[in-house]
């Protein structure tokens, strides 16, 4: 048990029943009322977002995730399945995989980390450098050096970023699987 005022961002929490990601916490004394901690937080469930207001002495249920690192494996309408080291197979519905199905594709060898509560898959992190085939991009303008230039490629799986204007068809790029952004020609 923690009270809320020992409450951090980045702890799961249990409020009314919910399991809640704490996004940022914010501790209140005034003179005359009781010491409050705002929180911000995130369902972990339905992926809501919610602000309250807690008395400082109130406490919750600290929960511990699980985490398993696993491969993709194939995808099963709805579900997208992945496999753990233990060869266990992680059904993951397309909600809960956010910005992450951007990214995935057949054979990919990439190692995610899939996030359990109560033994469901609830989240999947990729590495935050990923590497991709570029399979359609415009030819680059000529003579268009000024600045930063750029234009859209198109992966292997539909997903379309902008990349630097020297990439071309067929060669691999790496991705910053935050934000979806390109950082480089990839190195062989």
């Amino acid at each position: 048990m923690k009270t809320a005022q020992e409450v951090k961002s980045g702890n799961v929490i249990m409020v009314n029943g919910q399991p809640m990601v704490v996004l940022k916490t914010e501790f209140n004394k005034s003179g005359r009322n009781a010491a409050v901690v705002k929180m911000k937080m995130k369902n972990l469930l339905n992926e809501q977002a919610m602000e309250s207001v807690f008395k400082a002495d109130e406490k919750f249920d600290q929960i511990i995730l699980e985490t398993r690192e696993a491969t993709y494996s194939y995808f099963a309408d709805p579900m997208y399945v992945f496999m753990d080291t233990e060869y266990n197979q992680l059904e993951v519905e397309e909600e809960n995989l956010g910005d992450v199905k951007n990214f995935i594709e057949d054979g990919m060898t990439d190692v995610c980390e899939v996030t359990l509560y109560e033994g469901k898959p609830i989240a999947v992190e990729l590495p935050t450098v990923i590497v991709r085939e570029v399979a359609y991009t415009e030819p680059a303008a000529k003579g268009d050096t000024s600045g930063k230039v750029t234009k859209v490629a198109k992966l292997n799986n539909g997903y379309e970023l902008q990349v630097a204007s020297f990439i071309e068809i067929g060669e691999r790029i790496e991705i910053d699987s935050r934000d979806g952004s390109f950082r480089a020609r990839a190195k062989n």
